[in-house]
């Protein structure tokens, strides 16, 4: 059963009296939801102490955790201590993750920066194979490591690009944010057919076993010139995607192992149980 769930605490959380993550489980399995994602975008803060705690709520309320690496990760920067600074904020977030109990670390790949969009993903290539050398040296290589998919034109991060990256070792398996993708194609994604085409692509290129594991971001973007703007909620009617096509077409292909985590804004949990209805009734 796919599992669904939102990216940190929505304005509802906090509305009802909620003030501590630990407490996010039990809100989550109230609504039917299994599934979060603790974000260290702005930096690795949480304590051991209370990452166990988060962990033994998860653990008894079914809700898998995953976590996203902070942000600054860039593996195209150019220089070699910034880059051994993005293998530790990739590591350290995974040393995180094994404490709250889950197995999946997100991460934003890179930004072109000032060189060649070819240099610059032939650069990060390079990096993720680095990576991998090291999750297998820190015997990590059990955990699930998801390259995101990104929503602005100068970010590494086309749906190409990371089927390319999470060829390189089992333990990598895309992150796709549909919002990013529509985001950067100008709004591409509206049919049914659409979405087939992207995973008729990623079949081909990864498989069926990875394909059905991986991990999905899900949310309305604005989007300009550049790409992303910001996170919109499901009550946007003037920006994709729509969620609905993308069910079917999970039925349709029997992928039935992915987590899918809404990023709206202030309205993650709502929307992410929204997802999950549409997702049962879909045909």
């Amino acid at each position: 059963m796919i599992r669904f769930g939102p990216s940190g605490n929505s304005k509802d959380f906090y509305d009802q009296g909620f003030k501590r993550t630990v407490q996010a489980p039990a809100w989550l399995a109230t609504m039917g939801l299994t599934a979060y994602e603790y974000s260290f975008g702005r930096g690795i803060t949480l304590s051991d102490e209370t990452a166990q705690e988060i962990a033994k709520q998860a653990n008894l309320y079914d809700v898998q955790v995953s976590v996203h690496a902070p942000y600054y990760i860039n593996f195209a920067n150019p220089s070699d201590e910034m880059a051994a600074k993005s293998y530790n904020y990739v590591l350290d977030s995974c040393k995180k993750v094994a404490l709250l109990g889950g197995e999946r670390v997100i991460f934003h790949p890179a930004s072109v920066g000032k060189m060649t969009r070819d240099e610059a993903v032939a650069l990060t290539y390079k990096r993720i194979e680095n990576l991998v050398d090291k999750i297998y040296l820190n015997g990590m290589q059990s955990f699930t490591f998801c390259p995101e998919t990104m929503g602005k034109i100068n970010q590494i991060g086309d749906l190409a690009e990371v089927v390319e990256f999470c060829k390189i070792d089992k333990c990598l398996v895309p992150t796709v944010d549909f919002g990013h993708l529509n985001a950067r194609t100008y709004g591409s994604i509206k049919t049914k057919d659409d979405y087939k085409r992207l995973f008729n692509y990623m079949l081909e290129n990864l498989g069926y076993d990875k394909v059905n594991k991986m991990h999905v971001h899900f949310s309305k973007i604005e989007f300009s010139k550049g790409g992303e703007v910001k996170h919109l909620t499901f009550e946007d009617t003037m920006f994709g995607p729509e969620f609905l096509p993308l069910a079917e077409v999970l039925k349709q292909y029997n992928l039935n192992d992915l987590v899918i985590i809404c990023e709206s804004d202030g309205t993650q949990a709502a929307d992410a149980l929204a997802m999950k209805n549409m997702y049962l009734s879909a045909k």
